[in-house]
């Protein structure tokens, strides 16, 4: 092999990995949708069956919303938790719709706000009418207690930390003591927060997002994390109580890429 031909190769090997990571970067991690599953339920039967939905950034409806929309009537869950950065703008509020339209209407969902519906100015009306319509109740600050298989849930959803005014002790006002408590805050910072008011309250999961994994990654290092991730990145958290789980979400923000942070799905039976 002459010294040319090495330049060659060695050239078009770069080339290659290059143009494998933009392929990566720009479609596999964003399009080809990471969904995870854990059973942590305290219960041998009457398991109720959740689906977390984060950060879906939504601009238009395109196949692969299509393709969630699908997978979620195939696995028929229980409840649907919306947790925050739906939309940026407001001219995207009707595209989610379209999306949410595309999902079983029974399916009882339950949606809090993230930072991006402040930063964008979203008319929270609007959006609050759009989730009616869908069977999904915006939660601000605010709890729900439902009977699922008979058993009594309640849902605690928080208003944002970084954009709106969270506020765990208003979110809990008038709560009704049950077996099974889950919170719903965007910033996963806010935690440490929870941890320190919820008192002798028992919450059995946290569901968060925001960080989106990292979005840009390397060997597990995030050189970017946003405001109100605090010492959070993704996935569990119980090293104290309560324990947190953080989904990498759907969308993207800023820029359009995934590296080492690809899309995700949060399934779950409690």
């Amino acid at each position: 092999m002459t010294n040319l031909t090495r330049r060659s190769f060695i050239k078009n090997g770069i080339l290659a990995s290059f143009g494998l990571v933009l392929l990566d970067s720009f479609w596999f991690e964003k399009y080809v949708i990471d969904w995870t599953y854990f059973d942590i339920s305290k219960y041998e039967k009457n398991k109720i069956k959740i689906i977390q939905i984060t950060d879906l950034h939504f601009d238009e409806l395109k196949n692969f919303h299509k393709s969630i929309a699908k997978k979620i009537n195939l696995l028929k869950p229980d409840l649907i938790f919306i947790t925050g950065d739906s939309v940026d703008k407001n001219e995207n509020i009707d595209s989610l719709n379209k999306f949410l339209e595309l999902i079983d209407k029974s399916i009882q969902k339950f949606a809090i706000t993230g930072n991006w519906e402040y930063w964008g100015n979203i008319n929270l009306t609007k959006l609050k009418d759009v989730y009616s319509k869908n069977n999904c109740e915006l939660l601000i600050n605010e709890n729900r207690t439902i009977t699922i298989h008979n058993r009594e849930i309640s849902i605690i959803g928080i208003d944002d930390f970084v954009g709106g005014d969270a506020d765990f002790k208003k979110a809990v006002e008038d709560l009704k003591q049950t077996d099974t408590n889950i919170v719903l805050s965007h910033c996963p910072e806010h935690r440490d927060i929870i941890s320190k008011e919820k008192g002798n309250l028992n919450i059995d999961l946290v569901l968060s997002g925001h960080t989106h994994g990292g979005q840009i990654t390397f060997f597990g290092f995030a050189p970017f994390k946003p405001q109100g991730s605090g010492k959070y990145l993704k996935g569990w958290y119980k090293e104290t109580e309560p324990k947190m789980y953080i989904s990498k979400g759907v969308g993207t923000s800023i820029l359009p890429i995934r590296f080492c942070a690809r899309a995700e799905m949060v399934e779950m039976d409690i």
